[in-house]
């Protein structure tokens, strides 16, 4: 399946149309992404959203938190843990990445690049996220709204931390970003741009099968005993 785990969410008109439009395009599974301060408020829209899309596609709410307050962060993924199918930080300060990265309760960093001159990770912050199985995300939207020597390195940033998955075997996923339907590209253009940016077709596809997997194990949270370890019935 095509799962994409970070689309902007914003009102239900527009969900809607993001929804119809990645539909078409091919995706199978979305999240759509609220920070902090519009969480709350979009799990009110959930139902009405549910009965929009029936049979449409599948969907659910990804929190995205915005701080670069370490014990903020903390705060957050603990209070919205059971309320969120995926939890995801944006990164980009070098003590959020690290703080992020070693913290069991979250899901994903996004962005550990964002605003630097490197890629945000090294090999201590690799075998962090590799020991708290958190994915690392690349947006494709960095490379669709950016042009020149600042695409170039994104691009960069982009091969600095496959080198680093290939050598570490950390999750890593593959979202849009995108906040309009303008952003929203078809899964063959958007494995197409993945792999011209270095990436095989191969570690595309497990992309995917990694955003899935967040969303099972979240879905399975309350049963889990220990990691590896699930009570059933």
């Amino acid at each position: 399946m095509f799962f994409d785990l970070n689309i902007k969410g914003s009102s239900l008109e527009n969900n809607i149309k993001l929804a119809i439009q990645a539909s078409n395009y091919g995706w199978e599974h979305i999240n759509f992404s609220y920070n902090q301060k519009d969480f709350k408020q979009a799990l009110k829209l959930k139902d009405e959203l549910e009965d929009n899309l029936l049979d449409i596609i599948d969907f659910d709410y990804t929190l995205e938190i915005k701080s670069t307050n370490v014990n903020e962060i903390r705060k957050y993924a603990n209070n919205f843990r059971n309320r969120a199918s995926c939890i995801s930080v944006v990164g980009g300060d070098l003590k959020v990445n690290r703080a992020v990265l070693e913290n069991i309760k979250i899901d994903v960093l996004s962005k550990p690049y964002l605003n630097r001159h490197d890629s945000g990770l090294n090999h201590v912050l690799a075998k962090e996220a590799v020991k708290n199985n958190v994915a690392v995300e690349l947006c494709f939207k960095d490379i669709l709204r950016t042009y020149l020597s600042p695409r170039a390195k994104v691009i960069s940033n982009f091969r600095d931390i496959l080198t680093l998955y290939r050598k570490f075997n950390f999750p890593l996923i593959l979202s849009s970003n995108a906040e309009s339907v303008f952003d929203i590209r078809t899964v063959h253009d958007f494995k197409s741009v993945f792999i011209q940016c270095g990436l095989t077709s191969d570690e595309v596809q497990r992309s995917f099968e990694t955003s899935c997997e967040i969303l099972e194990f979240n879905n399975n949270r309350d049963n889990l005993i220990l990691k590896g370890v699930r009570r059933v019935e």
